[in-house]
Order: C-alpha cells, then sequence, then structure tokens
C-alpha cells in the first residue's frame, strides 16, 4: 500500500483520509528508487517482452506473504561464486522487477476513476452516519423519560402478579405434601379392610403426585417411603392369594386379580398361585396327619413335627387310618375344589368382552391383556396335572405307610371306597387315571385280599365243621338284594357304576335321577358338603331284617304270605314258639296259632307250587355275605376284579366240595348207583381236590384222586369234617334227610345266586380272563343241582328194606301150573316199606320243607332201586313156568297200580326195566339173542337166568351155550 501511496504522490494524486489508511498494507513491496523508475520509463515498452519477463518469475513468488525472497535467492546460490554470473542473475532479477512495478503502475492508473468515484461514496456515508448518531441520541433521551414515566410502573404490577400466581401454586403444593404425608395411615386402613386395588391405587397415585413434585426435598423422603409400603402391599397380597387355596372366595379373589392387574403382575400372581397350592396341599396333608398322631401319641412331645411326612405316616395306627384318611381327602377336595373355582372364575372372566379401545394405548393394553389371559389359561390347564400328581404323591404315601392286612373288612372297604372316590375326582379334575393311586391300593389290596380269604376260608372250614345243617328261618321274599352287602347294586344303575356314583347322601337323593347324572363332583359340591362325608352314612346304615319272624313276615304281608304258602312243613317245632329276634331281641307281637299252622296242607314236597321261603342254612348266609364282600371289594377295585372273582369261586367249591363229601360220598351205595354222579361232576370234584384241599387231611380210601408230590399248599384248606351233632344214621330221620335237603338244596339256592351274579360278575372281569368265569359257571355252578343224586341215593338206598323183600321173593314158587288172581305177600311188603317212606317224608317235611325236585329225586331213587330189587328177585328164580311169568306181571301190575297213588310221578321210573324182564321169559332163541345185545342194562347173572330158566325147558342144550357165549361176549369187555 505504501508503494501505491508513493507512486499516486508521483502521479500528483490526493491521499485518502487516515481512517482508512490501515486497510490491508502490502509491506512486502518495496518502493521502486528514483534510477529504477528512470530506467522503466526509458525501456521500450513491449506488451508482449513484459508479458513475458512476468511469465518467467517463479510461482515460489506467489506463494504467500510470509515468503522470505531475500532467504531465497540466498539459499540458491552455488556452492562457488561467479561474479559474472551473478551479475546477470541480478539483471535478470531487476528486469523482472521492473516489468512488475510497470503492471502494477499500469493498473493503478486504469482504476483511478472507479476509486475516485468510491471515494466521494466514503466521505457521503461518514456524512450521513455522524446524522444517525444525532438521531439515535434523540431516541435514546426519550426513551429513558418514556422508561421512567411509563414502563417501570406496569412491570412493576405485572412482577407482583406473578409473583402471586407462585404463590398461590406453592400454597397448593404444599398442601398436595401435607396431605401425601397422611396417606400412610388410610393405606393401613385400607389394607386392614383388604381393599387391596384400592390401596394399589392409591399408592400408585401418590407416587406420580410423588414424582411432580421431586424437587422438594421433603418428597423425595416420601417418594421411597411409598415405595416400601406399596412392596409391604404386595407381601400382604401373597398372604391373601394363599387364602386362596384353601377356602376361594369370589369377591375376595376378584380384590386380589384386580391388584395385581393394577401392579400389572398378572402373570407373577399366576406363578405364585400355583406355588401356593403346592405349598398348601403339603401343609394340609402334614397338619391332618400330625393331628392324629400327636393324639394316638397321646403325650406333648415334638418329636412328630421335625418328622418328614412319609416317616409321619408310618406312625398312624390302625383304629384312626380310617378317620384320618377321610379327613385327609376332605382337606385335598377343598385345596382341589379351589382350584376348580378359580379356573371357572378365570374362564368366566375371559368370556366377558373387553370394552373397545379407539385410541393406541388402549389397544396396546388389549393387546397386553389378551397375552396375560393366554398365560394364565395355559398356565392353570398345565397346574391341574401338577396339582392332582401332588395330590396323589401325598396319598399314596398315606396309603403305603400302614400294613392293612389286618384290618377289618369294613375299615377296608371305607379305604377302598375313599380311594375310588378320589379317583373320581381326578378324573373329573383333569382326566387322569391315578396310576399312582391304583398301584399304590392295588398293592395293598392284594396284600390284605390274600390274608381275608385265608382267613375267610379258614373261617368257613369252621362254619361248616360246625353247621348242624338246621334251617335258617327267613322271609319268603328273601334275596340277596336285601342284604347290606348287595346294596350297592341296587343302587347302581350298571354294575360298572363306580361306587361313588351309587352310594348318595341325603341331599343327593333330593336330586332326580336325570340331574345326577348330569352333575359332576365339583358342580354338586360346589358351594357346599362334601364327597368323602358320605360313606359314613352308609357304614352306619341299618341292614334290612331278612330273618322271618315266627315263620313268615311282618302283620303287613301276613296276608299275602298265607295266600303263597299254605302249608307248616318248613317250620320247625321250636320256631312255632315264639320267635325272639335275633338282633333286637324283641318277641313279636303276634304269633301264629296251632289251629292255623295246622289249617295249611299236609306236605309241600308233594305240591306242584312254586317254592316259598328259600332253605339255606348259617353258613350259606354268611357265604353269601362274603361273596357280596368281596364283589363289593371287587367294584371298587377293578385292577384285582380276576382275583377277587378267583377267591369268589374258590368260597363256592369248596361249599360244594364239603356239602359232598358230608353227604354223597358213600363208596357202597355210590358204585351201586347206576350214573349217579355224572362224568361233568366228577371232574368238577377232582378239579377242586387238587387245587384246594390239602390231602394230608384226607383218609387214604376217601379221596377221588391223588394230587401231585409237588403241589404248593400255600393256597389250600383242610377238608372239613362233618360236625358230631350231625347224625345220618337214624332211620326215624330217615338217615338224616333233613339236614341233606338244607345242605343240597341250601347249595341250590347258593348256585342260583351265583347265576343271579353272573352278568354282574361278568361286567367285572376283564376279557383276557373271561373263559376262566364262563369256565366256572358251566363245570361248577351248573353241577350244583347234579348232587342231588348221589346225595339223596344214599337215602333211597336204606330208606327200603330190600334184602327182605329179596327173601320173601325166593320163597314164592314161580313154577305153578294155573293161571293166579292174587298177588304175592311181598307186594304188600313193599308197598308197606313205600307208605312207611311216605309217612316219614311228611314227618320231616313238618321240620324242613322238602321241595318239589327233592321228592321226585326221593321218590325216582326209591321206585328205580324197587324196580331193580324186583327184577334181581326175579333173577334169582330156579324154576318158572308161564303161569308164573303171568304172576310176575300180576304182582308189578298190583305194585304200579298202588304206587301211583302214593306218589304223583309220572311215568313211573323204571318200568320198562322190569316189564321187559318178565315179558323176555317168553321170547324165542333168535330172539333172545338179540335180546341180550340190545339189553345191556341187565346183568350177567339176570341174563343167564333168562336163557337158563325160561328158555331151558323148550331148547336144547348147544342152543342154550350159545346164548351163555354171547352172554359171556357181552360182559369181557368190562373185566
Amino acid at each position: 500500500m505504501q508503494k501505491i501511496k508513493s507512486l499516486m504522490a508521483r502521479q500528483g494524486l490526493k491521499s485518502p483520509q487516515e481512517s482508512i489508511a490501515d486497510l490491508s498494507p502490502v509491506e512486502d513491496f518495496r518502493i521502486p528508487s528514483k534510477e529504477e523508475m528512470r530506467e522503466m520509463r526509458e525501456q521500450p515498452i513491449d506488451p508482449q517482452a513484459e508479458q513475458e519477463i512476468i511469465n518467467s518469475i517463479q510461482e515460489v513468488y506467489y506463494s504467500n506473504d510470509s515468503f522470505d525472497m531475500v532467504q531465497h535467492e540466498l539459499e540458491k546460490l552455488p556452492p562457488e561464486l561467479n561474479l559474472q554470473e551473478l551479475e546477470e542473475y541480478r539483471d535478470q532479477l531487476k528486469r523482472q522487477q521492473a516489468a512488475v512495478s510497470k503492471k502494477v503502475a499500469d493498473l493503478i492508473l486504469e482504476k483511478q476513476p472507479s476509486y475516485v468515484k468510491e471515494l466521494e461514496r466514503v466521505t457521503s456515508l461518514q456524512t450521513n452516519l455522524q446524522l444517525a448518531a444525532v438521531i439515535c441520541t434523540n431516541a435514546r433521551r426519550q426513551l429513558s423519560i418514556s422508561k421512567e414515566d411509563f414502563t417501570e410502573a406496569s412491570l412493576g404490577l405485572l412482577a407482583n402478579q406473578r409473583r402471586r400466581h407462585l404463590l398461590t401454586g406453592l400454597l397448593k403444593s404444599l398442601r398436595t405434601i401435607k396431605t401425601l404425608q397422611r396417606t400412610d395411615v388410610r393405606l393401613s386402613e385400607m389394607l386392614e379392610e383388604e381393599d387391596y386395588p384400592g390401596a394399589i391405587q392409591l399408592c400408585l397415585e401418590c407416587q406420580k403426585a410423588a414424582s411432580t413434585f421431586k424437587h422438594y426435598s421433603c418428597i423425595s423422603e416420601l417418594n421411597s417411603k411409598l415405595q416400601d409400603t406399596l412392596e409391604q402391599i404386595e407381601e400382604q397380597l401373597d398372604v391373601a392369594l394363599s387364602k386362596t387355596c384353601k377356602h376361594f372366595d369370589v369377591s375376595h379373589y376378584t380384590r386380589v386379580q384386580l391388584a395385581y392387574t393394577l401392579l400389572e403382575k398378572t402373570q407373577t400372581a399366576m406363578d405364585q398361585l400355583h406355588m401356593h397350592f403346592t405349598q398348601a396341599i403339603h401343609n394340609t396333608v402334614f397338619q391332618v396327619v400330625l393331628g392324629y398322631v400327636e393324639l394316638c401319641a397321646g403325650n406333648a412331645d415334638t418329636k412328630f413335627q421335625k418328622m418328614q411326612y412319609k416317616d409321619l405316616c408310618t406312625h398312624i395306627t390302625q383304629d384312626s387310618y380310617v378317620p384320618c384318611l377321610s379327613d385327609l381327602c376332605k382337606a385335598l377336595w377343598e385345596v382341589m375344589l379351589s382350584y376348580h373355582r378359580t379356573m371357572q372364575w378365570h374362564e368366566e372372566q375371559d368370556n366377558e368382552e373387553p370394552p373397545p379401545t379407539t385410541d393406541e394405548a388402549g389397544a396396546a393394553d388389549t393387546e397386553e391383556a389378551v397375552v396375560d389371559h393366554s398365560y394364565v389359561k395355559k398356565k392353570l390347564e398345565h397346574g391341574l396335572t401338577r396339582i392332582w400328581q401332588e395330590v396323589q404323591l401325598k396319598v399314596k404315601a398315606y396309603l403305603l405307610g400302614t400294613d392293612m392286612s389286618n384290618f377289618k373288612y369294613d375299615d377296608f372297604i371305607v379305604v377302598l371306597d375313599v380311594i375310588s372316590r378320589l379317583m373320581q375326582v381326578g378324573e373329573e379334575f383333569c382326566g387322569s387315571k391315578s396310576e399312582l393311586l391304583q398301584e399304590s391300593i392295588k398293592r395293598q389290596s392284594v396284600n390284605y385280599f390274600k390274608n381275608y380269604h385265608r382267613t375267610r376260608l379258614e373261617e368257613l372250614r369252621m362254619f361248616l365243621e360246625n353247621e348242624t345243617w338246621e334251617l335258617c328261618p327267613v322271609k319268603s321274599n328273601f334275596n340277596i338284594a336285601q342284604l347290606h352287602e348287595f346294596k350297592f347294586m341296587g343302587q347302581s344303575r350298571s354294575p360298572s357304576v363306580s361306587p361313588s356314583r351309587q352310594v348318595l347322601s341325603s341331599q343327593d337323593q333330593v336330586l332326580s335321577s336325570k340331574d345326577q347324572e348330569v352333575l359332576s363332583l365339583f358342580q354338586h359340591f360346589s358351594q357346599e358338603g362334601n364327597p368323602f362325608e358320605r360313606h359314613i352314612d352308609n357304614k352306619d346304615e341299618e341292614t334290612e331284617d331278612v330273618l322271618a319272624s315266627n315263620g313268615y313276615e311282618s302283620d303287613e304281608l301276613e296276608k299275602c304270605v298265607y295266600q303263597d304258602y299254605d302249608s307248616d312243613s318248613d317250620v320247625p317245632d321250636e320256631l312255632k314258639q315264639d320267635y325272639v329276634d335275633e338282633q333286637t331281641g324283641d318277641v313279636p307281637l303276634k304269633s301264629a296259632s296251632r289251629e292255623t299252622l295246622r289249617s295249611r296242607k299236609k306236605s309241600d314236597y308233594s305240591l306242584n307250587k312254586g317254592s316259598n321261603a328259600p332253605i339255606l342254612t348259617n353258613t350259606t348266609l354268611n357265604v353269601i355275605r362274603l361273596v357280596g364282600k368281596y364283589i363289593q371289594m371287587m367294584n371298587i377295585l377293578k385292577p384285582i376284579a380276576f382275583d377277587v372273582i378267583h377267591c369268589v369261586s374258590q368260597l363256592f367249591d369248596y361249599y360244594l366240595y364239603a356239602v359232598y363229601t358230608f353227604f354223597g360220598r358213600n363208596d357202597m351205595y355210590e358204585s351201586s348207583g347206576p350214573g349217579l354222579i355224572s362224568s361233568r361232576l366228577r371232574t368238577t370234584l377232582n378239579r377242586i381236590q387238587e387245587s384246594l384241599i390239602q390231602m394230608d387231611s384226607l383218609g387214604e380210601g376217601s379221596s377221588i384222586v391223588h394230587s401231585g408230590p409237588g403241589e404248593d399248599r400255600k393256597e389250600k384248606v383242610p377238608s372239613p369234617h362233618l360236625s358230631q351233632l350231625v347224625v345220618l344214621t337214624a332211620s326215624e330221620t330217615l338217615y338224616g334227610l333233613a339236614q341233606r335237603v338244607v345242605a343240597t338244596e341250601s347249595l341250590v339256592f347258593l348256585a342260583e345266586q351265583f347265576e343271579f351274579l353272573q352278568s354282574h360278575l361278568d361286567t367285572m372281569m376283564p376279557a383276557a380272563k373271561k373263559p376262566f368265569l364262563q369256565q366256572f359257571y358251566s363245570q361248577t355252578v351248573s353241577t350244583a343241582s347234579e348232587l342231588r343224586k348221589p346225595i339223596y341215593w344214599v337215602v333211597a338206598a336204606k330208606a327200603l328194606d330190600y334184602e327182605q323183600m329179596l327173601l320173601l321173593m325166593a320163597g314164592v314158587k314161580w313154577d305153578i301150573r294155573e293161571i293166579m288172581s292174587q298177588h304175592n305177600v311181598y307186594v304188600d311188603v313193599l308197598l308197606k316199606e313205600f307208605e312207611e317212606f311216605n309217612k316219614r317224608l311228611g314227618d320231616v317235611s313238618r321240620h324242613v320243607r322238602v321241595p318239589l325236585p327233592v321228592s321226585n329225586v326221593l321218590w325216582e331213587h326209591c321206585i328205580r332201586l324197587a324196580n331193580r330189587t324186583l327184577v334181581e328177585g326175579y333173577g334169582n328164580v330156579k324154576k318158572c313156568s308161564n303161569e308164573g311169568r303171568a304172576l310176575m306181571q300180576l304182582d308189578f301190575q298190583q305194585f304200579l297200580m298202588k304206587l301211583e297213588k302214593l306218589t304223583d310221578m309220572r311215568p313211573i321210573p323204571d318200568k320198562d326195566f322190569v316189564e321187559t324182564y318178565i315179558k323176555a321169559y317168553y321170547l324165542t332163541e333168535n330172539d333172545m339173542e338179540q335180546f341180550i345185545k340190545n339189553h345191556r342194562e341187565y346183568s350177567m347173572k339176570q341174563l343167564a337166568n333168562l336163557v337158563n330158566v325160561c328158555l331151558g325147558s323148550h331148547i336144547n342144550k348147544k342152543a342154550r351155550q350159545k346164548l351163555l357165549a354171547a352172554i359171556d361176549d357181552i360182559d369181557r369187555p368190562k373185566r
């Protein structure tokens, strides 16, 4: 800039003002000296040459203002200086400098008019600025006056108003703070009232308010205190949640769930709820068992409280076992019912449609609620199995903690019924088949039932050995359904119905049968009652009196009894006295008069009427009751159904075997009776003896077959012996006919009851084992009536004096020559024997009713024996004529005519047997040979007599030898 100024001064130009003289001076330019200027002027002006000189200047000179030219040029000097080269280089630099200076001067001169014009504008601007400064000074003075007169007064008023507003807000905040500090009292009151949603709502509002006033130091402490209070509320809420596990209350649970919803901890609440249910099950069963254990221990020793539950269960006594189990199941039922009602509550909540939401926040809340509901539903459904598993484990530990093999039957049945009902609860609760309970109760049942059945068999043997086979008087309409042991069958619609559904308490009976089918246990006992209280009522239920009172029923039934049954033959003499009821000890108010009893018909055995009161003994009744107990046990516990039915069959087997050994086994008469024991009956008796009877207790000759040497005796019973009080040898009593009738007919009655139970047993039997049941019925039960033949054959064989008749027939002369019109004396003697037999049969029937099938069997046996005796007598004849054969026919016809008046049997048994034998005397040689081949029912002796006596008179010796040889050929295969 100094160079420019000096150049301008030389050219006569005016310098601008000093106020702008400091504008970026270019200090690096040196002012040319006068000589330089002169040289510049003297040099020829060639623009092109000048431009080339300028272009030859190095670029480094244009780099920046801080460039040191002198230092640059000095650094360029070579190590060895040459004066000539230096001068040439100096001249070159001078030419470059002169060209640059001339170029600058030309540019300045070229821009001078613009410079002058701009300088004028600057001068004018300076003048305007001075004027503006004067105006601003005047304005500031006027504003100062306005501020003092107007603004300060108005703004003061506004400031005071603002301060008042702030103070009003502060007062409101102080009042809010005061309210916040008093919320603790209200929160405590709401917690005592169990208003958890309200307490949480209040606490959350207080927290929100506290966050608004957190800039106050006192509020920061209150905020932490509210947080502690909220945690305390959560703890109390958890305790309240645990209370719902035992006694579910809808309003209480609704408050708790609403509280957790406000806390946004619905899923956490559900996790806690399942934990509480598990803990409730453990605490409940432990307290119940502990209470009984300490009660039975009888001291204040606290060692039981420190025991594990499994060990505690082993200290339960036999007397307290059933009550404790009942209370245990009642308590567990309460827990499961609470869980069931909890699920119902959530299902009802899910079914309620949520209110419609329009804003985004509401939609987000709804989505979150759907997620919570889904989680809760899955958690509850999964918890069903867990809860039931816990229940099973606790009850299983209790069941296996005690050996129940020596329990009373009624107690064990109660245990089975309770567990059966518990398994039904489990099925309704979560669809479980209760494998743990089934396995544990099956183990106990098998153990119990083996001991129980063994004891019952021993008792049955004792009963049979002490049984006098007297009639047990029962009502004429007696059936097993009247017995307490079979009550469950009458209450069930089908045998497959669980006993817990069959046995109904008094409140159940109010419902219709349709309602009973629809309502489940959880529905029926949802509000009150407990399904495990009902068995107590059943246990104390009085059974119906099935015993007859003085030979007939009560006064209300007396009339129909006389119409149905008008014979006193089934009433023993001692029962015609005033009968004292065995159960109550009371004497009936009214007894039948002797005239009334005598007015009944003579005998029942000859009546073609239906039977009246069943014939059975005390032992039979006990067996029936025992069968009822077995079936009841099997009905409750189906897994051991086959074992139970097998044992039931053993009861019947043993009873049948005993009746046979007491009354039917007589080798002498058995061998003489044609086909008395069928092959089926013989097979059955052999099977019973092999599988059930201990052979070492039998006599050598009394066994039917001999059992194998290695037979397992563990489940065998010694063969029973007939009581010494039973006399079977007295002819006056027809050789114990009354006892035989009672024994045999009671067995037949027992078989009939088994037939009645077959359909029920068939439904209980596993499919794979049903052939056993069918075989038992077809080969054992159905053979009971077949015992009548061998048992009554013994009586028939002794009732008549067949030997005397043979002696009388031997004294008759048969080779007479004239036709006789009078029969022989032996016929009258035989008929007299039959009349005596009929009289004795009538005497027996006065004590024991002789059913028509029995009398028929007796008469059939006697008539068959008499006819065979006749044939035997005719076969002993040494000499006989045709007139003698006619006399035989006359005797036999007389016998038949009189016999038909004594008995109602038609046709007379073995009538053809005698007539055919008599008529055979008239056969020719050829006919006789055919007769011998066709009639093998006659003995060798009888056939030989026909040949020798009858045909001997009109055939030669050779023909006789031929016929005898034919007889011998027939007999040879028998040898």
